[in-house]
Parts: C-alpha cells; structure tokens; sequence
C-alpha cells in the first residue's frame, strides 16, 4: 500500500533513534503520516518490490548486514536474485533498514534523518 498526495508513508521502528528522528521531522514540517511498524507487521513482498522500485535501488541495498539473522541465514556468502532477497526482507523484516519514507512518488532510506528533508523539501 503505496500512499498518494500529500501524505508520507514510514516504515517505522520506534526503537530506532534514526527512524524516532525521521518520524519526529516529518511531525515538525507538518506533513500528514501513516506508520507502518514494520517489525509487527512485515510489509508483503509486492509493496516491498514496490518499494524498492521507488528507491531505486536493488534489495540487498537495504539489507542491514550487522544484524545476526544476517550472519546466521549466511547471507553474506550468498548469490540472491532480487526475488530471494524480497521473500528474505518479508520473511525477515529485522533485515531492512529503517527508516524508510515514501513521500509523493518517491523514497528515501533515512540515514541520515535528514534524508526525509530532502524528500519533502523537493
């Protein structure tokens, strides 16, 4: 579920301090929000594909490499096409990295929090 007109879409983790900072910067410039608490309700792999489309970016991109179910699925060794990589990120939402803002047709991975600036600044 994509968002259209003037409101923002985050993939949020709220014990995130990045994604608390890219939340709290769309709050403060006033633009409307829809959260998704991604880790508590993984998105599907259709608005993952989606998702990356509009980033333009492959998934590995977005695969947080740091976290353990990374080291222990031994994705590190591993050739993926893009379609194993979106079952992955469902499967495992932990792997993606956050936050991510969908804002008028196009996304960010907010790191830094100012990213989202960008986005909506543009």
């Amino acid at each position: 579920m994509m968002t259209t007109g003037d409101k923002a879409l985050i993939l949020h983790n709220p014990r995130c301090s990045k994604s608390r900072s890219a939340l709290k910067l769309l709050q403060e410039n006033g633009i409307p929000y829809e959260e998704i608490r991604y880790l508590d309700n993984p998105p599907s792999e259709n608005f993952l594909s989606t998702l990356l489309d509009l980033l333009g970016v492959e998934p590995e991109a977005i695969v947080r490499k740091n976290e353990q179910v990374y080291k222990e699925l031994g994705l590190k060794d591993k050739t993926l096409s893009r379609e194993e990589w979106i079952k992955i990120l469902h499967e495992y939402p932990r792997l993606i990295e956050r936050p991510i803002v969908v804002y008028k047709g196009r996304a960010v991975v907010g790191r830094p929090p100012e990213k989202v600036l960008e986005l909506i600044n543009d």
